[in-house]
């Protein structure tokens, strides 16, 4: 097989057959194909598209290139999430106790944050003692005594994914639908969980823009999962305004915890309930209502129960922040907007986040939202309250929320779920 042979026939708008969709991507991972081929080969993807048999290989040519997680000892049935990133996104904290505490075992494997999208391991993170970096039997024991289990994916998880996504990022290659749903669904596959729910955003604070390239994303997803054998179904869900009022790492600590409590913003209960619903029908479980264990505090045992399993102390004060600056309300009248991306990166420069995947963030930092679109906001009340440990990142920060939000203006706001494809 040779790197320019498969090259030329996607450029030219070919279909790229099994056995070279194959040798690409072992060749790739082994170092056998160029850095420069690789790039010319994802860009040809990026331009002309790939079939769903040419994704499906494709993705299985990923899973195939490291190793595949097992769970078949568990008593329960496996269910998981991946959402595709935003701000404010916290679910997955409040939502895989829920799952677990309704009878199904979530092993969630997250990421980091990179730009204006928070990470579930950056705000997990912020619990003292937490841990991410589990071995595979630690995250069995974990399921076995909590029911989820919360942690960064292992060096041995589809090896080949992680070199060609370093690659994309700097080769603009990274918007290909086929790559992301590729890239998404072989790590989640490789994972070994029998069902799972996409949460795809659409909006400015989410790599999706609009509603048409959000459903194409999860359509991709889906026939994925189906073709592997994966019970799959994805939400298209609203990220135009942030979700719930914590933007940050251990804010957004707080904020699940209070939905735990059962409180916490109506978005993210709303949310978290939807997809819990969602998960334990994928599962075939539906004998305990996801409400209910917010209610009876069963979610909330699990949750203890999880973060200690992983060295985390549930009790233990989270960090605050030295430095913190109001931003308060330039005129009185209902607040129409509030922009997800203006408040993203906000809550990046002020240390939420990081621009380079080796940079630290800092676990105080982020914003409070004191009024969401459709709040009545009073002149000179509080909007928004930038939290920081240095003082210098704030006005920076203040730069990126000229803008973000309006009073009075004409609202073209999503509803919280826009959509459901299965």
């Amino acid at each position: 097989m040779d790197a320019i042979d498969v090259i030329r026939a996607k450029r030219d708008g070919g279909t790229l057959a099994p056995d070279q969709i194959d040798w690409a991507v072992d060749a790739y991972t082994r170092g056998a194909i160029a850095e420069e081929q690789m790039a010319a080969l994802a860009m040809a993807i990026l331009l002309n598209g790939m079939s769903r048999a040419e994704v499906a290989r494709w993705t299985d040519a990923m899973i195939r290139s490291g190793e595949r997680m097992d769970w078949s000892s568990l008593d329960r049935p496996t269910t998981d999430k991946h959402s595709t990133g935003g701000v404010g996104d916290k679910i997955t904290l409040p939502l895989a106790p829920v799952v677990a505490a309704c009878g199904a075992a979530v092993p969630q494997l997250s990421g980091r944050g990179l730009g204006h999208t928070g990470g579930t391991l950056d705000k997990l993170e912020s619990i003292p003692g937490w841990r991410a970096s589990l071995s595979n039997a630690e995250m069995l024991d974990v399921l076995r005594s909590a029911g989820a289990v919360v942690c960064a994916a292992g060096g041995g998880l589809a090896p080949a994914d992680r070199k060609l996504y370093a690659l994309r990022d700097v080769t603009g290659t990274v918007e290909s639908i086929p790559l992301i749903a590729s890239s998404i669904m072989s790590k989640k596959i490789a994972e070994g969980t029998g069902a799972l729910v996409l949460d795809v955003k659409v909006g400015s604070g989410a790599f999706m823009k609009t509603v048409e390239n959000a459903r194409e994303l999860a359509e991709t997803m889906v026939a994925i999962g189906a073709d592997h054998g994966v019970r799959t179904t994805a939400l298209l869900t609203a990220m135009d305004r942030p979700l719930g009022a914590a933007v940050g790492n251990a804010v957004e600590v707080a904020e699940s915890v209070e939905v735990l409590a059962g409180g916490g913003p109506s978005d993210v209960v709303e949310l978290t309930l939807t997809l819990a619903r969602e998960m334990l029908d994928a599962a075939g479980l539906t004998a305990k209502d996801p409400a209910d264990a917010l209610k009876d505090g069963s979610a909330m045992d699990v949750w203890r129960r999880m973060i200690t399993a992983q060295g985390g102390d549930p009790d233990a004060p989270l960090p605050s922040a030295r430095e913190t600056h109001t931003v308060t309300a330039p005129s009185s009248g209902v607040l129409t907007g509030l922009d997800a991306y203006g408040v993203g990166v906000a809550a990046w420069r002020l240390g939420a986040g990081r621009a380079r995947k080796e940079d630290p963030v800092s676990a105080a930092a982020g914003i409070i939202c004191h009024a969401r679109p459709g709040d009545t906001v009073t002149a000179g009340a509080p909007l928004l309250t930038l939290h920081a440990d240095d003082a210098s990142r704030i006005p920076r920060a203040l730069e990126s929320l000229d803008g973000a939000f309006e009073i009075d203006g004409t609202s073209s706001l999503h509803p919280l779920i826009i959509d459901r494809v299965s």
